[in-house]
């Protein structure tokens, strides 16, 4: 259940992490390091979505769809895809929009694919101030979807094939594309939080050296947020989308997406920077709530895992707000 948490970043020797239990623990095999984005693009576009958290929301789809139909927009999905569709014939619709686009995967696809039980559970590396129901309803939400997914001949193969990062290139910048952070497919470092902390400054200017990036578009902790960084080793921007698939802030049904282009969005962002002549922005989904409502209570009525942690966000949102998401200015950090 990411979005309700107050992200913070993974503390701590990979060790360590490993040794806490089920949802808590990061699997060695999520980590890389940032100089893996120090490499030559792997695509190259004038307007890309990234769109992270759908999980499994065809009615936002159908809007991400519409929005980058207007613009030829290449999509590009940053993780978390699957999670509600916890049924054989919705998994499979998901499945089959979701094979004609470019994609990474997130701590769910790493999870589905697994042949052996590590301890893992949803994959989601939660931080210690996750209170334990969150985390053991997201295990359970995990092991439903699992079954959904071995139910369909070919999901794992293609699931299992998908890179944990991207580097792509917009009018010259160059911008990593992750569901965690610049660490761990988990990672927790570009939530909201972490970044507004002085501490930051030391790992965002190690990591803008190592990585040669320009900007991070991530997901994970399914609060959205978007920060610009002028930091010793360069600028560095950070835009989170939160979740396409669910509502990101309080009062607001809308999911997000972020559009990192050269030329203004023909769609009013709630948000956004232009630096570099490239448009930095977060975009609505005004997706048909009571159609997503509706598949979503037929398979999780009350009282099962994803009502009692969902519901009530999408519904009514998050405790999040627009002001807390939107960049503030150009922060001048400056590390030891």
């Amino acid at each position: 259940m990411k979005g309700f948490l107050q992200g913070a970043a993974n503390r701590g020797p990979p060790r360590a992490r490993e040794s806490e239990g089920a949802g808590r623990m990061c699997p060695a095999d999520y980590r890389y390091v940032p100089s893996v984005f120090d490499r030559p693009p792997d695509l190259l576009a004038d307007v890309v979505y990234v769109v992270g958290g759908l999980y499994g929301n065809l009615a936002a789809l159908d809007q991400v769809e519409r929005l980058a139909a207007e613009e030829s927009a290449t999509v590009v999905l940053n993780g978390d895809a699957h999670w509600f569709d916890a049924e054989t014939e919705w998994f499979a619709a998901t499945e089959q929009r979701l094979a004609r686009y470019r994609a990474i995967r997130g701590n769910v696809e790493a999870e589905l694919v697994r042949t052996a039980d590590i301890g893992a559970g949803c994959g989601c590396a939660y931080p210690a101030s996750v209170a334990e129901d969150v985390v053991r309803r997201s295990n359970e939400i995990l092991i439903d979807l699992r079954r959904a997914a071995r139910a369909l001949p070919g999901a794992a193969e293609r699931m299992a094939a998908l890179p944990m990062h991207l580097v792509a290139e917009v009018g010259g910048l160059r911008v990593g594309v992750v569901h965690g952070d610049a660490t761990g497919l988990a990672g927790w470092s570009f939530a909201h939080d972490a970044l507004d902390r002085p501490a930051a400054a030391a790992l965002l200017n190690s990591v803008r050296r190592a990585a040669r990036v320009d900007v991070f578009a991530s997901t994970h902790t399914c609060l959205p947020m978007l920060r610009d960084f002028a930091l010793r080793a360069g600028r560095l921007t950070v835009i989170n989308n939160g979740a396409a698939g669910m509502p990101n802030f309080s009062g607001s049904r809308l999911g997000l997406l972020s559009r990192i282009a050269v030329t203004p969005s023909p769609h009013r962002p709630l948000y956004g920077i232009v630096r570099d002549g490239v448009h930095i922005d977060a975009l609505p989904l005004a997706y048909d709530t009571d159609a997503f409502l509706a598949r979503f209570l037929a398979r999780w009525p009350p009282r099962s895992a994803a009502h009692a942690a969902y519901f009530q966000r999408l519904t009514a949102g998050p405790d999040h707000t627009v002001e807390q998401a939107r960049s503030q200015g150009t922060v001048t950090r400056i590390s030891p």
